[in-house]
């Protein structure tokens, strides 16, 4: 597909090719797309059911199992509307205001999803190495406070992000080599200086992901320290099996996360297939698995899970 020069019309939308050079799978690939759109839906929505439903589950580690559940439904409902747009019905042509909309809503609920698998860290961190005090700490009122903050925090950090992108003149190609619209990738469709939108961008990523994934790596230090100090192995091992969902989710959602910054800062020349192939991972990988790593490794939400399924 040939870039479009009318610079009338780049300056009122973009287009976006899905994963470049597959146009004769897209409808193959759509197929695999509804099925994790589906398992991400049903997922996340009986995540939020059960713990909503049953009061025994009102516990501070399961309303934050919830906030990350409903912050991955919007994650999904988000990108995927737009991805099988373009699988299924060719619809890839997406205006400068929808994509600027798309990606402050993108980087906003990851912003929060990063600081959601933070306070589940502090929660099993309090679980852990000081029990006694963990009713007292994380009542509900303070845990639902915690969730307030997730979300100003994200919107306040993210809100600039359109608003600078808005006062660039867009006179390059059009062609974004997405599905969706990210920051990183709009910025460079821009005929204009974009230092400003480099800086702030690193800042906002140090400040969230990276600081928030730093603190998660020193709770889990503390964690181990504590749990190492227990005498009897079995003890030993009971507090940290705990931990492994929360483990699995934290490395599926960085990992993907510190790849795709890596590749768009700091590897030049790189694939504008590896890009797109890492950005659906950190995208739509982490809201399809998390419900089905919590459901199978919580005994206790799995056994709610199936007491509802069976009755």
């Amino acid at each position: 597909m040939s870039a479009v020069n009318d610079t009338t019309f780049t300056h009122a939308a973009f287009l976006l090719t899905g994963i470049p050079g597959q146009e004769d799978y897209h409808v193959w690939i759509s197929i695999a797309f509804c099925l994790l759109y589906a398992i991400s839906i049903v997922g996340n929505s009986v995540i939020l059911f059960i713990v909503i439903k049953d009061p025994s589950l009102h516990e501070p580690m399961y309303i934050f199992l919830s906030m990350l559940a409903l912050t991955d439904l919007g994650l999904s409902i988000t990108t995927m509307p737009t991805i099988l747009g373009i699988y299924l019905f060719n619809s890839k042509v997406i205006t400068l205001d929808a994509c600027l909309t798309q990606l402050f809503f993108i980087h906003t609920l990851q912003c929060i999803e990063s600081s959601i698998l933070l306070l589940m860290a502090f929660d099993r961190f309090i679980a852990i190495c000081i029990p006694l005090r963990y009713t007292s700490l994380l009542t509900l009122p303070r845990t639902l406070l915690m969730g307030l903050v997730c979300v100003l925090r994200g919107v306040a950090s993210m809100f600039p992000l359109p608003l600078l992108l808005k006062r660039y003149r867009y006179c390059r190609a059009n062609i974004l080599s997405h599905s969706y619209c990210l920051h990183q990738a709009v910025m460079k469709m821009a005929c204009s200086d974009i230092q400003v939108n480099n800086i702030y961008g690193l800042f906002i990523t140090l400040l969230t992901m990276g600081l928030d994934s730093l603190l998660i790596l020193l709770s889990y230090v503390m964690i181990l320290k504590t749990a190492l100090s227990v005498v009897s192995l079995g003890k030993c091992l009971k507090p940290l099996n705990t931990c492994l969902p929360h483990i699995c989710a934290v490395l599926l959602f960085y990992t993907a996360e510190l790849s795709l910054a890596v590749i768009y800062r700091y590897v030049k020349g790189s694939s504008h297939l590896l890009a797109v192939l890492v950005g659906y991972v950190s995208l739509l990988v982490p809201p399809v698995m998390n419900p089905i790593i919590y459901s199978i490794k919580s005994k206790q939400l799995r056994a709610r899970i199936t007491r509802v399924f069976v009755k």
